[in-house]
């Protein structure tokens, strides 16, 4: 436990950030899974749902811009390769 009353607000923060990290992640996360078992007629509408998720993770700071862009990148060539 710390002692000083700033590292005391630091551990504060951190626990609030943290929950507020998970949130996101399981937001982006949740978002590609329902992507990835769109029938194909909501393939363009779940991508773009995924996108704004990954988008939204990536200006928090939760994910880096090549780890969000990667992630889209994969989701995108093989949701729209397997139905064309």
């Amino acid at each position: 436990m710390p002692n000083k009353q700033n590292a005391r607000k630091a551990l504060r923060q951190a626990a609030k950030r943290a929950v507020q990290n998970l949130k996101v992640k399981k937001t982006y996360k949740l978002a590609v899974k329902k992507a990835g078992a769109a029938a194909k007629t909501e393939v363009k509408e779940t991508l773009r749902t995924a996108q704004k998720a990954l988008d939204k993770a990536r200006k928090r700071g939760v994910l880096s811009k090549n780890t969000a862009a990667r992630k889209l990148s994969r989701l995108a060539k093989t949701l729209l390769f397997d139905f064309v």
